[in-house]
């Protein structure tokens, strides 16, 4: 799809017409204003690269701002400011690209080294690393990080195998082990750099990337996209004001209170969306409201600071952890003293 034309009169918006290509051809569909249209306005994953075992994504044809769903958007908000203003999120790739990689492996040495870092065996069929593992030592260069999944994965995935999801938000620094921006790297280079970090005999690192692992990547140009700054204008809300047949869903869509990022937040513009332009008398369920309640705010700081009691973390200071012990003795008979105990914090 090219472009959506609207007849925009009187603060009434409808979608009149969709522009479109099929083998090759530009073809119209005329629409009515009984016709429901839900549009995609952007896409985090749009102009994806894949690269494969021994060999880098083809980057050459990426363009600033280009892509199948952000020139639809573009067209799309020449029309109507309210549609609005995707260049916000899309026009540079040099902020908003990392890249990932999905390490296939079946071997029992790096299978050993997996389970020496997190304690559990992969192929139990339980959770593995319990969330993203990042690596320090990777910070000043490609600041990787990686996480395995309960396998198996996917249905038809061999038994004995382990898939490693990896990924980077620096694409354009030298590794610590492959001394080559990652977004330059083959599969096989992008596996031996984590090899390296998880502690690989480095005799060994080559020859296991190469013959025991196989690795495909995915540079996405604009996956952190719906992170750049911008105005509560800039993305469209999911109705327009004055919208009859036509809406706007998923993470460039404005809904209120959500967090983008997340499969939650498309979901609920979809309902929105159906909800309204359909006059459904039904609400979106509501978002969980963690950020107005002092309890979650409080158990999100223990685990944030890794588990561990304000008084014993290296997060917070000598001089600071004195003045912490001062105000608690203080409170720990109150309300606030048992909020602090229960969230664990002392």
């Amino acid at each position: 799809v090219k472009n959506v034309i609207f007849d925009i009169k009187d603060n009434k918006k409808v979608a009149k017409e969709i522009i479109y290509i099929k083998d090759n051809q530009e073809c119209k569909l005329d629409l009515v204003e009984d016709d429901l249209v839900f549009i995609t306005n952007g896409c985090c994953t749009d102009s994806s690269c894949y690269g494969d075992q021994n060999n880098a994504p083809d980057l050459s044809k990426l363009v600033d701002g280009k892509g199948e769903s952000w020139d639809l958007w573009e067209n799309i908000a020449k029309q109507d400011k309210s549609f609005g203003n995707p260049l916000k999120f899309c026009n540079n790739i040099e902020k908003t690209n990392w890249m990932s990689a999905t390490i296939q492996t079946s071997d029992d040495y790096v299978i050993s080294l997996i389970e020496k870092i997190c304690k559990r065996d992969p192929r139990s069929g339980k959770v593995t690393t319990g969330g993203i593992v990042t690596i320090k030592d990777s910070e000043d260069n490609w600041f990787l990080s990686w996480t395995i999944n309960r396998q198996p994965q996917f249905r038809s995935q061999n038994k004995n195998d382990i898939l490693i999801w990896v990924y980077a938000l620096t694409t354009n620094k030298n590794g610590n082990y492959i001394k080559k921006p990652m977004k330059e790297c083959s599969g096989k280079e992008v596996c031996e750099e984590w090899l390296y970090h998880i502690g690989c005999d480095l005799s060994r690192i080559e020859e296991i990337a190469t013959n025991r692992c196989n690795t495909t990547t995915c540079y996405m140009p604009y996956i952190d996209a719906f992170f750049e700054p911008r105005k509560n204008i800039d993305r469209p809300k999911v109705v327009p004001d004055g919208a009859i047949n036509f809406a706007f869903i998923g993470q460039f869509a404005e809904t209120p209170r959500d967090t983008i990022f997340t499969t939650e937040y498309s979901i609920r513009t979809g309902m929105e969306a159906v909800y309204t332009l359909l006059n459904i008398d039904r609400a979106v369920p509501e978002v969980w409201g963690s950020v107005y309640d002092i309890r979650e705010l409080l158990r999100a700081t223990y685990y944030a600071l890794d588990k561990t009691k304000l008084l014993d973390s290296d997060a917070v200071n000598n001089v600071e952890k004195v003045a912490l012990k001062v105000a608690y003795n203080k409170i720990k008979d109150t309300d606030i003293g048992k909020l602090l105990r229960d969230s664990k914090l002392f």
